[in-house]
């Protein structure tokens, strides 16, 4: 995969990065419309994503890029990538393959609702995390 030719891409200069020189993404099932996470990403992981269609993030807390399912096995099949009319979030259409996208074992990592004050998990965990990264 050929990264510079699509880094250097006049597409990527339409983004609103911010001061981090990153962009909020949000992850939604092209299928069922359910959102399924919410990460960021930087020009390079843009890039490759763009490139390879699959998801890469930028990973805040181990400051690296993330490709999504690394690990899990749990890849990120990009259909559609969509910039919002600020250009500053950008909407993954994706396949999730394995049917999870939570590092909890669920299908979305929007999984808890607000009830009588206090957060409430309503989403089944499908696959005991252990089970998934050991």
């Amino acid at each position: 995969m050929n990264t510079s030719v699509v880094s250097s891409s006049p597409w990527l200069g339409d983004i609103q990065w911010n001061s981090e020189g990153l962009v909020p993404v949000i992850a939604q099932d092209a299928t069922s419309g359910r959102v399924l996470m919410f990460a960021w990403m930087n020009r390079e992981a843009l890039a490759q994503t763009a490139a390879s269609g699959e998801a890469v993030y930028w990973s805040r807390s181990r400051r690296r890029l993330w490709r999504k399912g690394e690990s899990s096995g749990h890849v990120q099949r990009v259909r559609e990538l969509r910039l919002d009319c600020d250009g500053d979030v950008l909407l993954l259409q994706i396949e999730q393959l394995g049917g999870i996208a939570c590092h909890t074992g669920r299908e979305s990592c929007f999984y808890s609702v607000l009830r009588e004050g206090q957060w409430v998990p309503v989403d089944p965990v499908l696959k005991d995390p252990e089970d998934i990264y050991g």
